[in-house]
């Protein structure tokens, strides 16, 4: 069962973050509550949103890019493997 706190949060970004991209969290308009920068790799995310809500504007954005497996470390990709085998949407 995968569970929402700040240490899942940390691992998702960290997955992001060696995948090329750079995560804000800020203040906005937002009508998905995150804003996709295409040309720099730049996700915005509403400052606003819980953890919750945070892992899951991060596995939604997940599903529209791709992941650049051959980056992550060792501990990033088990962790990548376990979010695909929970949700058949994510890879």
């Amino acid at each position: 069962m995968f569970k929402y706190n700040r240490n899942n949060l940390k691992k998702l970004e960290t997955i992001f973050e060696l995948s090329g991209y750079t995560i804000r969290y800020e203040r906005g308009t937002f009508k998905s509550g995150y804003c996709m920068v295409e040309n720099n790799n730049m996700i915005v995310i509403n400052k606003f949103f819980d953890v919750e809500g945070r892992i899951n504007t991060l596995l939604e954005i997940e599903q529209n890019i791709t992941i650049q497996e051959d980056n992550l470390d060792e501990k990033s990709m088990e962790f990548y493997q376990k979010l695909a085998n929970l949700d058949p949407a994510i890879s």
